[in-house]
């Protein structure tokens, strides 16, 4: 039976109809933040409430503990130069894995103040590294620890990759959760999970014109339904593909909604990768799905 759910011929271009859902492992509490290292032929993501990061190959199949204990590590990425960008929620900071294995942070502090609890983050081209922080890794012992928030508000910023500045880029949402860039950079689309913890708060996706360091013209992209937008990537025609409770949404570059890759647990986040980075490697809940498409993901921003 096929797990996609057509509701618009744009969708048909985009995949192989043979293919099919596959699960590569299950065994977590929440798996979040896939990331697909090409050079290494794996994927590495997060299982916040185990405080754990695990390792996939693709050559073997094999899992394995990629690090433990981690303070609930959520979104990660790769910045430039290839090295690993986490976002640790329980230790509210964002860090950096150099070649080496050490740790270097990258941004735990705005103005003094703790961060709340950092949640996805993406790199940019020019290097700099853009984040959201909502707060529930501050609100919750099993995906963080319980703290006082010092910083009045749960937003996005913008870490400079020369002065390591850190700046607000946007402080409207509720929750600001999984963010991506468009093929091309011009813009910014970022999700708004605040419904999850109050349901007069918004469950969609807002897309911003990017301005240098500086973002511009919001507006409403998508309103995912049922449940909230968490990750959400973007492949190189454009397309949105957009994390919720009943699988995967795709969503055209007008923000229409084509189609649904149906996945039987509440999904978290995806990423792009695979040798033709054509497949859509997806964290849900116990497992770790993916699938193989007939468009590629949008590339890192690195090369090596």
């Amino acid at each position: 039976m096929s797990c996609y759910e057509i509701l618009d011929p744009r969708f048909k271009a985009l995949i192989d109809p043979v293919a099919f859902l596959e699960t590569l492992h299950e065994g977590n509490r929440w798996a979040e933040g896939p990331v697909y290292f090409a050079d290494l032929r794996c994927l590495i993501w997060s299982d916040i409430p185990n405080e754990r990061m695990l390792r996939w190959d693709e050559e073997t199949g094999h899992v394995s503990l990629f690090r433990a204990p981690v303070p609930n590590a959520n979104g990660n990425t790769r910045d430039r130069e290839g090295r690993l960008v986490t976002c640790e929620q329980g230790g509210r900071r964002v860090i950096r894995t150099e070649w080496d294995g050490s740790i270097t942070v990258l941004a735990d502090r705005y103005r003094g103040r703790r961060l709340n609890s950092p949640n996805d983050v993406v790199v940019k081209s020019d290097g700099s590294i853009w984040f959201t922080d909502p707060n529930y890794g501050i609100i919750s012992d099993y995906v963080g620890r319980k703290d006082t928030q010092e910083i009045d508000g749960c937003y996005v910023y913008r870490l400079d990759p020369t002065s390591g500045d850190l700046t607000v880029v946007a402080d409207d949402f509720s929750m600001p959760n999984g963010l991506a860039f468009s093929p091309d950079e011009s813009k910014l689309y970022i999700a708004d999970s605040g419904f999850l913890t109050d349901e007069t708060a918004p469950h969609h996706v807002r897309v911003f014109d990017v301005a240098g360091d500086r973002l511009a013209n919001s507006r409403v992209f998508a309103e995912i339904d049922p449940g909230i937008p968490d990750g959400l990537r973007v492949d190189v025609e454009g397309n949105a593909w957009i994390s919720a409770w009943d699988g995967v949404q795709c969503h055209a570059p007008d923000g229409t909604l084509i189609c649904k890759i149906r996945v039987p647990e509440v999904v978290a986040n995806l990423a792009f990768g695979g040798k033709r980075n054509n497949r859509l490697f997806i964290t849900a809940t116990t497992r770790v799905y993916a699938v193989f498409l007939n468009v590629t993901g949008a590339p890192f921003p690195f090369s090596r």
